[in-house]
Formats: C-alpha cells, sequence, structure tokens
C-alpha cells in the first residue's frame, strides 16, 4: 500500500508540472487598510477594483437618500449540504424582510449575494473577500459606508422554508424531492445532507465567508474605538451596529474574534 501511494503521489507531481504555466492562475497577497490579506488571482484583480467602486457608487446613492446602511452575511456556496441557487433567493427573502422591518425608505441592506455582484466564474473565495473585505472596511479602514451589519442566523432560513416546529425536517425532505423535479443539479447533493444543513446548521456560524466577515466587522470597531479624539472621533458610541439572527449582539462579542476563513497570505511555493 505504502508503494502505491508513494508511486500515485509521483505521478500526480509528475502531471502537475507538466502542466503549463500559462493554464495555472498565478496568485499574489493582496491586503486592506486593516491588515486583512487574501491570496488573489492576479487577472482578477483589475475587475475586483471595478466592482468595489460599482458597489461603493450604488451604496453612495442609497446614502444620498438619507438612507441607513446595512451589509447582509450570509451563507452562499454549495457546500456539505448547502446548495447556492437556494442561498441566493434566501438571501434576497431576507434583504426584503429587513428593509420592510426597518422601512425601506429609511434603511437599504447591501444584499452580497446579487447577481450583479458576482465575479467571473474563476473566481474562489478568496478573490471575493478581498472585494467584499475593501467594500465594508472602505479606503481608511473606518467602514464610513456601514451603519450595521446583518449576519443571517437559523431564523432567517427558516422564516424561507416556513418553518412552524412540527416536523422541519420533513418539510425540507419535501422541499428537496420538489426542487428536484426542476432542477437537476440538486441530485448532486444528498437529501440528507441538504436537510441537516438547512434544519441544523443553516447560519453564518459555518459559513468561511462569514467568518471572515465577522473578523472584519471586529477590526473596523476597533479602529473605531480606539480614535476617541478630534474632528473626526468614533469612539465606542459610533461602532458599526452587528446584528446575528434579527437581534443585536452582546457588547462582548464587539471584541470577539472567530477562526478566519478564507483569510491568509499567499503561501510560498518550495523550489
Amino acid at each position: 500500500m505504502k508503494l502505491f501511494n508513494m508511486v500515485a503521489a509521483a505521478a500526480v507531481t509528475a502531471y502537475a508540472a507538466a502542466i503549463p504555466t500559462a493554464t495555472r492562475a498565478e496568485t499574489s497577497t493582496e491586503c486592506t487598510p486593516n491588515g486583512l490579506c487574501y491570496c488573489v488571482q492576479d487577472d482578477l484583480k483589475s475587475v475586483i477594483a471595478t466592482r468595489v467602486e460599482e458597489i461603493r457608487a450604488r451604496i453612495s446613492a442609497q446614502r444620498q437618500q438619507g438612507k441607513a446602511i446595512g451589509y447582509l452575511s450570509i451563507p452562499i456556496s454549495t457546500i456539505q449540504g448547502s446548495y447556492l441557487p437556494v442561498n441566493v433567493k434566501i438571501a434576497a427573502r431576507t434583504k426584503e424582510r429587513v428593509e420592510e422591518r426597518f422601512g425601506p425608505r429609511s434603511l437599504w441592506l447591501l444584499n452580497t449575494a446579487a447577481k450583479e455582484f458576482s465575479l467571473p466564474e474563476a473566481a474562489k473565495g478568496e478573490d471575493y473577500m478581498l472585494m467584499w473585505t475593501r467594500v465594508l472596511e472602505g479606503p481608511d479602514g473606518f467602514g464610513r459606508d456601514f451603519d450595521f451589519i446583518y449576519f443571517a442566523g437559523p431564523s432567517d432560513f427558516a422564516n424561507y422554508f416556513s418553518f412552524d416546529g412540527r416536523a422541519d425536517l420533513e418539510k425540507l425532505e419535501r422541499f428537496y424531492e420538489g426542487l428536484a423535479k426542476t432542477d437537476s443539479k440538486l441530485a448532486e447533493i444528498k437529501k440528507a445532507d441538504f436537510r441537516n444543513y438547512y434544519g441544523l446548521r443553516a447560519s453564518v456560524a459555518f459559513s468561511f465567508g462569514s467568518h471572515d466577515e465577522w473578523n472584519i466587522a471586529r477590526t473596523i470597531n476597533a479602529k473605531r474605538t480606539a480614535k476617541r479624539e478630534g474632528e473626526d472621533a468614533f469612539g465606542i458610541a459610533k461602532q458599526i451596529a452587528v446584528m446575528f439572527n434579527g437581534t443585536s449582539v452582546a457588547p462582548g462579542l464587539f471584541d470577539a474574534s472567530t477562526a478566519t476563513g478564507n483569510e491568509g497570505q499567499c503561501r510560498l511555493t518550495k523550489k
């Protein structure tokens, strides 16, 4: 068995070395004003920069209408039972519910799952998180464009699936079966995995990107807290509000970090 593994590993190494360099995306580390770094694809950097400016323009247009501005953090990718097409719909529904709750004439929530904010198909989590970190932090790292960040929790997903506390997992099984009739790609996810994810784990707690976004919010608020004096002072009273599962988080959690998701510098390649 060991010999087989050695031979297989050698074959994989030889195959990788034979791939033309042009077909492998070149990557490099990009860092933001608050020192958060991501290993991103070089050929996507200009696209990311353009998208950041487009999103900032969208935010500015809403701000000029006198609205409070929020940022939606929600799981998006297909992973471990989670399914992107469903997540996109849940994100849109969550945006609608939050805006209805506070008043659409007074508040606008940036839906990070919206199609118009997507990057090219080759983009990975690190590429997206560089874009969203720059959007959240702003040019100077104080997150001046945002008044609050809304982290989606179990109740946001429960609302979409109309959970009522009675056989909710069975509701998910029926939902899966109904969707599978019109969406052939859903078959790539096992029904049990779909059921267990949306019934037991669906929230930002199990999202790589949302983990990064929690840490981004923490670093922004730490920077605001430290700037207590001067004409442009922030302090504790002007931290970005943070909501999870529809309610404000406890003060101590503002200073708590969580495990990183996509954040981190590129690994050095051994020669």
